[in-house]
């Protein structure tokens, strides 16, 4: 009997491996498929679950002290060895506490330590003494128990990074179950932290991608590491998730005969200048009746930081993603916010039919960019302007790549922002063979098939 159990630990993870193909791939090639899911099993919908995959609820794990002290040392490590990327370095600056709480001088003694002790073996000794930790604990003793009883030959790990799962891939290493993870993001390696632990294989997006693990991961099985793109832009190139452009203009009242230009607003957190790039963007508009706005907020928050914006520009047209919560009651509210399929099909609508992107360095470039629309990429704060530093991000390592393609263009105030969008209505094929070149770097293989590699990849790592 082949059996595989996938960890989907947020909705994000959902999208991409649920709403994609994956899971119908995945049902050919095993003969049981067991999801262990860090959203509620209740939520999945019936429809895009092949019937011999199951899904069961992960119980939700709280760190003990002792474990969040361990891992603590494994993350800061990570950073101090690393701190050359600009984006580790700037994480590892921005966590080091200015108060002298309880909590934050035992974070001063972490950095303490792992300033003189961060090389890679050190780090593998923290996580043992990590994982060690867990031993005796309930939640760790009910996840061994479980695949004890279900016996899978390998776990697949969805997301690298949530240090909850940990205790997960503890039970798993326990009993000899292969284990495997797809790095989640385009910026998860030389921006983030460390992973939740060590796995046996990795898929990732590009040949970039797998030697940035071998820079960060030393450790790893060059052999186990498998380039297989990425499921979440799968659904671009899945009919079900196509509508008309009759249709889309129709559902958010759009004018035909105007050109749309789509403004995707980064997370609350990072997004601090979204509403300020917006205006600058209306400002170009206020001399251009032939041009229309569209605005997508962030998937992982409800948008009602903008109502006062909509309220005084009733001409704005809104998508706010038809993401739901599935509960409340979680240590990290936003991962569970799941995505309708309405949202799939609005969000591919919205990158069919508009003619221009602006954003603030996100994914949504590539988004944009798989259907060959030029991008702006708005950044207007710094040190000296008294705005939230966005132009910090252009030196992390991730979006030098796009920087140096040219395959989009940086507006860093509203006078270059009107220039590039000048262009972008103008010549919107002047960077077309820039964005094919990014694309071919950053995301490794084509669309069409993308489940399929996937499925073959974990079986190789088997």
């Amino acid at each position: 009997m082949k059996r595989i159990g996938i960890v989907i630990t947020d909705g994000v993870g959902y999208r991409n491996f649920v709403m994609s193909d994956f899971l119908v791939e995945i049902s050919k090639k095993y003969d049981e498929v067991n999801i262990y899911s860090g959203i509620p099993a209740k939520c999945y919908n019936d429809s895009l679950i092949p019937e011999n995959i199951k899904v069961f609820d992960l119980k939700q794990y709280k760190e003990t002290k002792k474990v969040w002290f361990y891992r603590k040392l494994k993350e800061v490590a990570h950073m101090f060895l690393h701190r050359t990327s600009y984006g580790i370095n700037s994480n590892l600056e921005r966590g080091y506490p200015v108060s002298n709480s309880n909590r934050s001088l035992i974070i001063k003694l972490v950095y303490k330590i792992t300033s003189f002790f961060h090389s890679e073996k050190i780090i593998q000794f923290y996580e043992k003494l990590q994982f060690n930790a867990f031993k005796n604990d309930k939640t760790y003793i009910e996840y061994k128990n479980i695949l004890a009883d279900h016996k899978p030959n390998q776990l697949f790990f969805t997301h690298q990074r949530p240090p909850y799962l940990a205790p997960f891939l503890a039970a798993a290493k326990e009993l000899k179950i292969e284990t495997s993870a797809f790095i989640f993001s385009w910026d998860n390696l030389a921006s983030k932290g460390r992973m939740l632990g060590s796995f046996d294989g990795y898929l990732v997006w590009s040949k970039l991608m797998q030697k940035e693990m071998s820079v960060y991961y030393p450790y790893t099985d060059k052999n186990k590491i498998k380039v297989v793109g990425t499921p979440q832009f799968e659904p671009y190139v899945l009919d079900r998730y196509t509508i008309t452009k009759q249709e889309f203009l129709e559902k958010f009242k759009l004018d035909s005969n105007k050109k749309i230009i789509c403004y995707s607003c980064a997370d609350a957190g990072i997004g601090k200048n979204d509403e300020i790039h917006i205006r600058a963007v209306l400002s170009y508009l206020k001399n251009r009746s032939d041009i229309q706005l569209l605005i997508r907020t962030s998937p992982a928050e409800d948008g009602k930081r903008f109502e006062s914006l909509k309220n005084e520009f009733p001409e704005i047209v809104w998508n706010f993603p038809k993401w739901f919560l599935s509960r409340e009651d979680h240590a990290e509210a936003w991962s569970q916010r799941l995505p309708s399929v309405e949202d799939v099909k609005d969000l591919k609508a919205i990158l069919l039919y508009t003619d221009l992107n602006v954003n603030m360095l996100s994914t949504m470039s590539l988004d944009f960019m798989l259907f060959d629309k030029p991008v702006v990429n708005t950044v207007f704060g710094n040190n000296e302007n008294g705005l939230y530093n966005d132009q910090k991000f252009l030196n992390y390592i991730h979006y030098k790549y796009v920087v140096s393609s040219k395959a989009v263009t940086i507006a860093k105030n509203e006078v270059e922002l009107h220039q590039f969008i000048q262009e972008a209505i103008e010549q919107p094929s002047l960077r077309k063979q820039e964005r094919k070149q990014l694309l071919d770097l950053e995301i490794g293989a084509p669309l069409p098939g993308t489940s399929e590699r996937i499925v073959k990849a974990l079986k190789e790592l088997a």
